[in-house]
């Protein structure tokens, strides 16, 4: 690899977009970002011009300013470029630029340890709380025991880091690999950061540093294929992180594949293991972000036998229910009105894909005549796979004392501290909850 530093890796294909862009205005017509944002005072011409200017000088029109702050990364912006532009990708780019206007580099640094400090604690208690060291060590939590080293697995799993507040869907991950006869070494949690942390503070060295740690991490398997659970995690590496590695004149280092695309192309291989009926009519929370993953969502699902797919017809936008939060009236708008829909169709399950998704809906089950499950929830159950939803049968308590002593003898077996603990379930688990629960 060259001596040329991520950062002016990154500047450089960053020129190229600029250089290709047109200012045609077709990525912010299809953007359903800019309605529920009420960006209504420049063409769109006008906006990617601005963005255009942000991303080379750090200012810009306030509508362009609110369209950067107003991206949840649906993607469609990306597949309207006629010039093979990455829209998404300049508006991040254009949110590094802003940051780096508002704050100097100590500043913007401190802000990204804070933010990844507060994940890699929310994270390793939530989990702690739900899981003995064995199941730990299975998601790679925990150092495994001194052994012979063995051949390299086919698959490196990428869980991320936010997952693993819900681990039930991990496991059956794996749980599912296993039965397909699919051999794969876990990697992921904190230790294992992406580095998207980093760069939405504007802090782009650090972001760089940490996330070609963690490539040069993954980059170990027979098939020289990661799958990937995290659809942030997916974007910043495929987006950002590879392409500036590429450019610093190292190859592309592996495939990324999401992991729901990847068992749609073993279909032949899973749907003799689906032999249990499922008998639900079941409706798909969906996200557009990461192309194909509900397409391979809906797919996976209509080979279970019993299942009956309902279309609720709602909006799809966003790359996860997480990145909604920059338009918080918008979520909870899309979220009330998905539910009351699921209602009025009489569906037995409204399943989600993603980690952030479930955490925000799965206690609305309580409140409605459906359950909210995740995909690989259903899966398992035609496959005779189950694992238990914790997270769920805490967070339906609602109440942060009552979880902390249910909790009690892992938090003694971890020795953690309880204070904490009820802390971070306080805000980390009851409060990841944008449409309040019905009193």
């Amino acid at each position: 690899m060259s001596e040329i530093s991520f950062e002016t890796a990154l500047d450089s294909r960053v020129d190229d977009m600029l250089d290709a862009c047109t200012r045609c205005g077709k990525c912010v017509e299809v953007c359903p970002s800019v309605a529920p944002a009420g960006i209504t005072d420049m063409t769109a011409g006008d906006i990617i011009g601005g963005i255009l200017d942000i991303v080379r000088t750090g200012e810009g029109p306030e509508a362009s300013r609110q369209w950067a702050s107003a991206c949840m990364l649906s993607g469609e912006c990306i597949e309207a470029c006629d010039y093979g532009v990455n829209p998404r990708f300049l508006l991040a780019m254009a949110r590094v630029a802003l940051a780096k206007t508002d704050h100097e580099l100590p500043e913007r640094r401190r802000q990204g340890i804070a933010r990844f400090r507060e994940i890699s604690r929310d994270v390793t208690m939530l989990s702690r709380l739900q899981l003995d060291d064995e199941m730990l060590e299975r998601l790679g939590q925990k150092p495994a025991p001194a052994a012979t080293p063995s051949e390299a697995p086919d698959f490196v799993f990428y869980t991320g880091c936010n997952v693993l507040k819900t681990p039930h869907i991990a496991l059956l991950a794996l749980d599912i690999m296993d039965t397909l006869g699919i051999t794969y070494q876990v990697m992921g949690g904190p230790t294992h950061c992406c580095g998207v942390s980093q760069l939405r503070t504007g802090d782009v060295e650090m972001s760089g540093r940490m996330g070609t740690s963690t490539i040069e991490k993954l980059s170990h398997s027979k098939s020289g294929q990661v799958i990937s659970w995290c659809p942030s995690c997916y974007v910043q590496f495929t987006e950002t992180t590879i392409p500036a590695i590429e450019r610093q004149g190292g190859a592309q280092p592996f495939e990324m594949t999401p992991f729901l695309r990847f068992l749609r192309g073993r279909l032949t291989e899973l749907a003799p293991l689906l032999r249990r009926p499922v008998k639900m009519r079941v409706a798909l929370h969906q996200h557009p972000g990461v192309p194909g993953t509900m397409e391979a969502a809906a797919e996976i699902l209509r080979a279970i036998p019993g299942i009956e797919l309902v279309d609720l017809n709602q909006p799809a936008v966003g790359l996860q229910s997480v990145n909604l939060n920059v338009l918080p009236a918008y979520r909870r708008e899309l979220q009330r009105n998905e539910l009351l829909a699921a209602s009025e169709a009489g569906i037995d399950a409204l399943a989600v894909v993603y980690h952030s998704d479930y955490r925000e809906l799965c206690a609305h089950e309580r409140d409605w005549p459906f359950r909210i499950a995740n995909v690989l929830e259903i899966v398992g159950e035609s496959m005779g796979l189950h694992r238990d939803d914790r997270y769920k049968q805490l967070k339906l308590m609602q109440d942060a004392d009552q979880i902390v002593a249910e909790c009690g003898d892992l938090i003694a077996r971890h020795a953690l501290d309880a204070a904490a603990a009820r802390s971070i379930v306080a805000k980390g688990m009851l409060g990841d909850q944008p449409l309040p629960l019905k009193y």
